[in-house]
This record gives structure tokens, sequence and C-alpha cells, in this order.
């Protein structure tokens, strides 16, 4: 494999209500970058334990390349209760194993060969993870121009102010929502000013390529220095919105990748996390209209 595109941190189990559903975010990103016909690998860790076999069995069964480590703590797991309005709330378990992802000779290899690579804040908790993200980074070749997208995925207060600017200096693409743009914005000291100034701000001082800002049902922009693509959220039947933001996230960067305009890419990102909103689960099949 080479120009390899890399979800990065924490795979596990979402147990829902009506039973337990595979999830992660990185895992998320890479399932639906595979569904684009791009080469994708998800990187994490599992415990030596039946849900971790499971989830590697998963992967497997989904052709989903993967470099999943077994360490000596617990599969992840996240409580998910779904709300009246289908949003989902998370109990995320701590000190498990995609907290522990060893930075390796293979994964080493991998980096060496990553086009793209999205990783978020969630997985950055604990400093073994954190570390092994960066080495990652560090090692990723800088003379084919990659893609290094920062999903920014506030949760439970897993995150700190210098963890979040240490990944967006790294970083040249920042996906955030407002929720989370909102809750920036007051840590770093303009929290006065409306959306679409504080993404300005945020483009310029960390020298940004794009800034993805989703704002659920109000609709969301992408934008580039000078310019900024808006659209609509389309009106559909809410299942729930498990791992929309990460196919949406896939969405674009795979469109990026094969030569797509921003605007392209957009109404596609789009498009993709409005299907995935009508069904159950993250990783649902694309139909062949969004793949095209």
């Amino acid at each position: 494999m080479k120009d390899i595109i890399v979800g990065m941190g924490e795979a596990l189990w979402d147990v829902l209500p009506e039973g337990k559903k595979i999830g992660g975010a990185p895992a998320n990103f890479a399932y639906h970058i595979s569904q684009f016909g791009l080469s994708s690998c998800v990187v994490s860790a599992v415990g030596d334990d039946l849900l971790g076999n499971e989830i590697i069995a998963n992967f497997t069964s989904k052709g989903l390349n993967s470099l999943i480590e077994k360490v000596p703590y617990p599969t992840g797991t996240v409580q998910v209760e779904i709300d009246q309005a289908g949003v989902p709330q998370y109990e995320i378990k701590e000190n498990v194993a995609w907290d522990n992802i060893p930075y390796t000779e293979q994964l080493e290899d991998i980096a060496k060969k990553t086009k793209a690579v999205c990783f978020g804040s969630l997985a950055q908790r604990n400093v073994v993870s954190r570390e092994t993200i960066n080495r990652f980074l560090d090692v990723m070749p800088k003379d084919n121009d990659p893609l290094i997208v920062f999903d920014i995925n506030l949760r439970q207060g897993f995150y700190n102010k210098e963890i979040l600017c240490n990944s967006m200096k790294r970083c040249n693409i920042l996906k955030i929502n407002d929720e989370e743009l909102v809750l920036i914005s007051r840590m770093f000291g303009y929290p006065g000013i409306d959306l679409q100034d504080k993404c300005w701000i945020l483009l310029g001082k960390y020298n940004l390529k794009m800034l993805i800002l989703t704002c659920g049902i109000n609709g969301s922009y992408v934008f580039t220095p000078g310019n900024v693509s808006f659209l609509p959220t389309p009106q559909v039947e809410v299942a729930d919105t498990v791992g929309a933001g990460d196919s949406f996230t896939a969405a674009f960067i795979a469109s990026i990748i094969k030569g797509k305009s921003i605007m392209e890419a957009h109404s596609c990102a789009v498009q993709t996390s409005a299907f995935v909103c009508t069904k159950k689960g993250a990783m649902p099949i694309l139909p062949p209209q969004i793949i095209e």
C-alpha cells in the first residue's frame, strides 16, 4: 500500500439501546474513505479479549485495512444514550486499550506512506497515544503535500488548551462543529464575535488550508483563505447522528484527494452525512449514487 489515508485513535464499541455497534471516529473515517475506493487504514489498539477480537473480525469482514495492536488494557466501550432528537450522549470508559496505542516499526512504515491522516483530541487524553500520534505526524512525508486533518472531538472534558493548540499547529485542515467552536472561543479568549469571524481567526492564526465547520441542521461551511462555501443541511428522517460527522470528513477528504473542487467535495460530504443520519450506527453501506 502507498498513498494511504489513515484514521488514527479510538476503536471501540458504541453500546446503544438496541445493542453494540463498532465505533470510534478514526474507524468511522477510515471505513467511509475505503467506500470511496481509496486505500485506508485504521490505527488503534484493543485488549486481548472477546470485544477486541470482535473489533478485528468486524474490520476484516468490512474489508477495512487496520493496524490494531493488542495491549494489556480492556477494549474501549462507550455507553450511548440517544435523546428524542436522535442526538447521542456519550459515557466514555477510561484507561482502555486505545489510550495506549504503541509506536511500532510497522506503524512508522505506514506513516512514511501516508497521504492523509485524520486524528482527534479524544485519543490524546492519555500520554501514550498522544505521543504515538505526534511521532506519526513527525514521520509523514512532507514532499507530497499531505493532508493532516484535526477533527476536534470534545468529549467529557477529555481535552485541554495545550493539546488543542499543539494539534491545530500540526494540522492543515481543521474540522469543528458549532458547539465545539463556542467552547474553543471561550478557552482562547474571543467569545464575543460571530461564528464565521471565529473561523477566519482560526484559519489565519494556524495558517490552515481549510477549516470545516458543521452546524447540524443549520448547514455547514468550508473556509479557505479568502473564500467560504456554505451548504444547507438536507432534511431527512433521522435514525441517529452517530458517525455522521466522521462520514462528512471522509467524503470531503476523499473528494479532495480525487481532485474535486472545494464546492464539489463539500456537496459530497453533505450528501454522505445526511444519508448516514438515516441509518442506525456509524458505518452503513453508502449507496452507489453517493460513491459515484
